[in-house]
């Protein structure tokens, strides 16, 4: 909402020393967002005044149109000759009254004027347009074209208002009444302490038996309806000035007279008007709720197929009007054009002042993608009881500017209603603030709102109908609260109960974040939307249970409609950004929850707002909701390990992110079974199936290594990229986190090595656990040192899996002849199991 500072005082007598910023600082004390204080004509300097174009020469052989013109400025010159400016505008004649800026001064922006020759003719200054002067739009795109009774050399600067100052409020849903001059004038006159002349305060006469027939069909959508008729008006009148310049300051163009004034009035006391042209309504105004089909075209030219929902103006045709959005086309005020032929003005008009229901309004502006300065106002609470004095307003303004009569009629249809009362403790604010304010300050405060306060201890608050976003008692202490300052407010730190802490779960999820930062990582955090054209991209069979998804009725992106089922979409998307913006050594990681909607789709039922859910109320709802375990991943791409004087570097590989796997399974405390495997988008023949035991049942919870060729070419990634995921919850089930302190013993290690050939094709993991069992308890440790292939020596489709293992007693020290004999014993059961053969 801009709030231009001038109009601002004439309804709060604001110390002639006040700034804009200084009513800015009072204002975002007292809890409005003002962004910004724009000062206009800030660089302006003049002279700047009223010329008469007095003659007019068409320059001939230029490529565009030019005009040499002769202006009489009167004394403003020194001279009182006329003033020769050269223009390249068509939108004025002579006899005109224009805005000329004369040598010697400075347009907004830094612009100097001056004399100079263009054109072959010299100009002695410049016919100004709106843009120029930094006014804004006013509609006409060419020269400012005064009225005719315009005095020739009067200031032009204190005419057109051109030195002001605006401020900026971001005004939040809760705030309608701040999307006025009126509303924002209230705030200022509680913060400066200084009475408030409202604007509303209007002498407006009775409903009478006089006025324009109106039907209300549906009084919750439209509680209140007042319609005043305006006839005679002028054709030719238009806006004046002060009007024009108010409009453009608040962010508005001028149209026309009959339009400027219902804006005008709207942005004075934020009661949303419209003007119909009398003699295009056919029959009674209804207000109704509309038929599944009907269509209207709206003030924009666009035809709109309207909702049951929708709630429209009628006459006896039909849909006139979206109510609280945007007018029908059939009733627009049609404005005076000397240049169109059998165009009649509209001099008569019926003003429409009404309260619509908010969601109602805000439901349909949403529907139909079509957001207005009324609908706008509606959605955030509009005054009802400003209705009336609106239309009073409007109808006093054209009779002023436009020479109308105000008929005699006056419509009112009001559905009864009575005014909000809050019970509120009066020591209620200090409990909620920690501050003791007493009784006086929380209703003198609740009273400069504008409530009504009754009673002692306990306080019967009547709320205002201007602010109906004051609906319980913390909203009330919320307005004490603000109004005192938030900045008086004491700062303390909240006291946590001894003894609570992070819960297991969530030290684990720290835990595993460090242990892979540590590896190298970097935590990505990705949103947790998905197409379910990712899922063809990955590989996934059309059985596979991540293609069920949970999909979102009101999605950010309509590319993205549903939840993820893995982390691997968002992360290789980070993967793919970051590779393409020139970092290619990368090693990323997420952990997050992933949604999995349940075999049988329950509706969550609405929890009660007055009190806390029971335990059945939250277990109902918990569900209805899908799973949602929590995984971890990681992705790598690039040079896992740097060249450098040290050694030629190493790429990232499958390996990798098996070990990295390894990480979080230590971490969790869970024992992870590794084997060859094949998934979705993971290279067939580099995939590892990850493995725990789950109550005496071995169950899959991630897969690890490379991704198949074709989905980097899918999505764009780098060659030979490598990634992983796992089930944290199951492995967090599984696992013991109680940290284990390392077995010392007091006896040496017995090393023995042992290389195997195998097939190709058998996994290194199965001959590691035919080792491991084989060897017995005295195996301390195993690890695979080398892989050696070469069809010379092991024959074709042949390769040597060399293994180091540890033996060690806890209570001796081994002999020769018991390592050997534990190493026979496991390379006995990996020959029975693998067809492995003692190499050499």
């Amino acid at each position: 909402m801009r709030v231009p500072l001038s109009w601002l005082r004439e309804y709060v007598d604001l110390p002639a020393t006040e700034t804009g910023r200084d009513v800015q600082a009072k204002l975002i004390s007292a809890g409005l967002e003002v962004e910004t204080v724009e000062h206009l004509g800030a660089d302006l300097k003049g002279p700047l005044v009223v010329g008469q174009v007095l003659t007019i020469e068409e320059l001939e052989g230029f490529k565009k149109p030019i005009r040499f013109c002769t202006v009489d400025v009167g004394q403003a010159n020194g001279t009182g000759e006329p003033q020769e400016i050269v223009c390249g505008a068509r939108n004025f004649s002579v006899g005109d009254k224009v805005v000329v800026v004369l040598p010697g001064a400075t347009l907004p922006g830094g612009f100097s004027i001056s004399a100079r020759k263009t054109y072959g003719k010299v100009s002695h200054g410049m016919i100004c347009s709106s843009d120029e002067l930094g006014m804004g739009d006013d509609g006409t795109h060419g020269i400012i074209v005064l009225p005719p009774e315009t005095e020739v050399g009067k200031d032009a600067v204190e005419l057109l208002e051109l030195v002001d100052e605006v401020l900026d409020i971001a005004v939040t849903a809760n705030r309608g009444d701040c999307l006025s001059i009126r509303g924002v004038a209230r705030e200022t006159a509680i913060a400066y302490g200084l009475p408030l002349r409202d604007p509303a305060l209007l002498d407006v006469p009775g409903p009478n038996a006089f006025g324009y027939p109106v039907k209300v069909s549906d009084p919750a959508g439209c509680d209140r309806f007042t319609a005043r008729t305006v006839t005679g008006l002028s054709p030719e009148a238009r806006s004046p000035i002060w009007l024009q310049r108010r409009l453009q300051k608040v962010g508005m163009r001028p149209i026309s007279l009959a339009v400027d004034v219902t804006n005008y009035v709207m942005m004075e006391l934020g009661q949303p008007l419209h003007a119909y042209d009398r003699h295009q309504v056919q029959g009674t105004i209804g207000v109704r709720r509309a038929q599944e089909g009907e269509k209207i075209v709206t003030l924009d030219g666009v035809e709109r197929k309207l909702h049951a929902e929708d709630l429209v103006i009628t006459d006896d045709r039909g849909p006139i009007g979206l109510a609280g959005v945007m007018g029908g086309a059939d009733t627009e005020i049609a404005d005076h054009d000397p240049a169109e032929e059998g165009a009649a003005a509209t001099t008569d008009v019926i003003i429409e002042a009404a309260h619509f229901d908010q969601v109602s309004v805000a439901r349909t502006a949403r529907r139909h993608k079509l957001s207005s300065e009324a609908s706008r106002r509606f959605e955030r609470g509009v005054d009802p009881q400003a209705a009336s004095a609106a239309a009073q307003r409007t109808v006093d303004l054209l009779v002023l500017l436009a020479g109308g009569t105000a008929e005699a009629g006056v419509t009112e249809v009001i559905a009864p209603s009575a005014p909000h009362t809050i019970t509120l403790a009066a020591d209620h604010p200090d409990k909620v603030a920690g501050v003791t304010y007493g009784r006086e300050t929380v209703v003198r405060r609740l009273q400069e709102v504008g409530c009504d306060v009754y009673g002692q201890d306990e306080l019967i608050v009547t709320v205002p109908s201007w602010r109906p976003d004051l609906t319980d008692p913390n909203d009330l202490a919320e307005e004490v609260i603000r109004l005192e300052g938030y900045e008086n407010l004491p700062s303390t730190l909240p006291r946590p109960p001894a003894g609570r802490g992070l819960t297991g779960r969530q030290r684990l999820h720290r835990r595993i974040g460090r242990a892979l930062a540590g590896a190298g990582y970097v935590e990505a955090l990705n949103y947790p939307f998905v197409s379910e054209q990712v899922f063809d991209q990955l590989g996934l069979e059309a059985e596979d249970p991540a293609r069920r998804v949970v999909k979102l009725v009101n999605p950010l992106s309509d590319e993205e409609p549903a939840l993820r089922t893995s982390l691997l979409p968002g992360l290789l998307a980070a993967l793919r950004r970051n590779d393409g913006r020139g970092s290619h050594d990368l090693a990323l990681f997420e952990t997050g929850l992933v949604f999995q909607p349940r075999e049988a789709a329950r509706v969550a039922a609405n929890l009660p707002v007055d009190r806390r859910p029971s335990p059945d109320d939250i277990a109902a709802l918990n569900a209805a909701l899908p799973d949602q375990p929590r995984h971890v991943a990681v992705v790598l791409a690039g040079a896992r390990e740097q060249a450098g004087w040290w050694g030629k570097g190493r790429p990232a590989d499958w390996a990798d992110a098996v070990e990295a796997a390894r990480t979080v399974a230590r971490e969790a405390g869970a024992e992870l079974g590794i084997r060859k495997g094949q998934y979705g988008p993971w290279h067939p023949g580099r995939c590892a199936e990850l493995t725990v035991t789950v109550d005496g049942a071995e169950r899959v919870v991630g897969h690890a290594g490379e991704l198949h060729p074709r989905v980097l070419k899918t999505l764009g990634l780098p060659a030979r990229a490598c990634a992983m995921e796992l089930d944290l919850d199951v492995l967090e089930r599984v696992g013991d986190t109680v940290p284990q302190a390392p077995s010392i013993s007091t006896f040496p290690v017995a090393t023995q090595d042992v290389a195997l050939v195998v097939d190709a094709y058998v996994p290194a993991a199965d001959v590691e656990a035919a080792l491991r069992e084989g060897a017995g308890e005295l195996l301390e440790s195993i690890r695979l040192f080398d892989v050696y292939e070469n069809a010379e020596q092991l024959g074709e489709g042949r390769k040597s899996l060399a293994y180091a293992l540890r033996f060690r007693a806890d209570d001796r020290t081994l002999t020769v002849d018991e390592a050997s004999a534990a190493r026979e014993a496991a390379v006995a059961l990996a020959t029975d199991r693998t067809g492995a053969v003692l190499r050499g």
